[in-house]
């Protein structure tokens, strides 16, 4: 058996079961670790059975890996995030650009091996585990109890992804903004080929719920910053495979833009596929865009996200929710898990 295969069959097949299965389920994204971090006391009143890092989860930015780590240390060594771990049952974590190592890097990253050696330590991987053997950091767990089961799909969008394409500002009538435009042409690679393999093989073992955490946006409109809109083919490659695997349930968490909202893509010959952004653990952001799939409202102030899941329920209710510094629920949207099936 080749390495790339081993990989794809055995990357961190981890199936915990229990009791009962988590049913609620906090994320966040960018909060520097020099800053306080109040959102996470608000986080455990709200007892969280896991609570997942959707990356910017330090502000690293550096080549020197002595000053990677001792960034990862602040945070570590900080009594919100010290009390968050002991309240939390499970934490889980990916990475985005700012702990990777680089503002909007992608593979061209020079120390991406390095950094993801500290990233796997701060967040106490064992030594021998099938993340380590990979040259990436994704990641599944899975729960199972009463005949359900819940997935956890943990990508990784840094380290084999593809430059991106800055916009041309001097272009007159340009359809694009802000930073980037997206590729036009196909070839160009989000998740890498070994990744794209392993994401297959995961779309095709059963669950009932998939949360998959991507640390950038995917449901929304281009809005000319980081994102799987700028991999447009990549993006429809996710689509098609999530019909072409018959996946039921899949749920995308995202970060990165430094604001809160709720997203919901229709596609042709798919259900409805949402994605809840949570990106302010203490980070905001001087505007926001357009975004014709948003639901609800924008949350810009400091906030986490959640989803809650009645496992009791034979056609379990899902809540998806962003909450604010003083517990409100400010963005929120409701509906049955059956809504997530493919259409007969």
């Amino acid at each position: 058996m080749n390495k790339s295969l081993f990989i794809c069959l055995f990357m961190s097949l981890f199936f915990l079961n229990a009791d009962t299965l988590p049913s609620n389920i906090a994320f966040g994204s960018c909060g520097s670790q020099d800053k306080p971090m109040p959102i996470l006391y608000k986080v455990t009143e709200f007892s969280p059975d896991v609570f997942v890092y959707l990356g910017d989860n330090i502000y690293g930015d550096t080549k020197d890996m002595k000053v990677l780590q001792a960034k990862y240390a602040k945070l570590g060594s900080k009594k919100e995030f010290v009390h968050l771990k002991s309240k939390v049952p499970h934490i889980y974590a990916t990475w985005d650009d700012h702990d990777y190592g680089q503002n909007d890097a992608g593979k061209e990253y020079p120390k991406k091996v390095e950094s993801k050696e500290i990233f796997l330590d701060f967040w106490g991987e064992e030594k021998k585990s099938a993340r380590r053997k990979s040259p990436g950091i994704y990641t599944s767990y899975f729960y199972k109890a009463k005949g359900k089961t819940l997935q956890f799909i943990i990508l990784d969008t840094r380290t084999f992804r593809d430059g991106i394409l800055k916009r041309n500002k001097k272009e007159k009538d340009s359809p694009w903004k802000n930073q980037y435009q997206p590729h036009s042409k196909a070839g160009n690679t989000f998740l890498g080929d070994t990744q794209w393999s392993w994401l297959k093989d995961e779309l095709l073992k059963p669950a009932d719920l998939r949360i998959i955490a991507s640390s950038t946006q995917f449901a929304h409109d281009y809005n000319g910053y980081e994102s799987w809109t700028l991999f447009p083919f990549e993006k429809q490659k996710m689509l098609n495979l999530i019909k072409s695997t018959k996946a039921y349930g899949v749920v995308f968490i995202s970060g990165d833009v430094h604001w809160g909202e709720i997203s919901k893509l229709e596609e042709t010959g798919l259900y409805p596929i949402y994605d809840i952004t949570s990106s302010g653990i203490n980070k905001t952001w001087k505007s926001f865009e357009p975004n014709t799939k948003r639901i609800g409202k924008v949350q810009r102030d400091y906030h986490f996200g959640m989803i809650n899941v009645n496992w009791d329920q034979t056609d379990p209710d899902l809540e998806f929710s962003i909450i604010d510094l003083e517990g409100n629920k400010t963005v929120k949207h409701t509906l049955k898990l059956s809504e997530l099936s493919l259409p007969q």
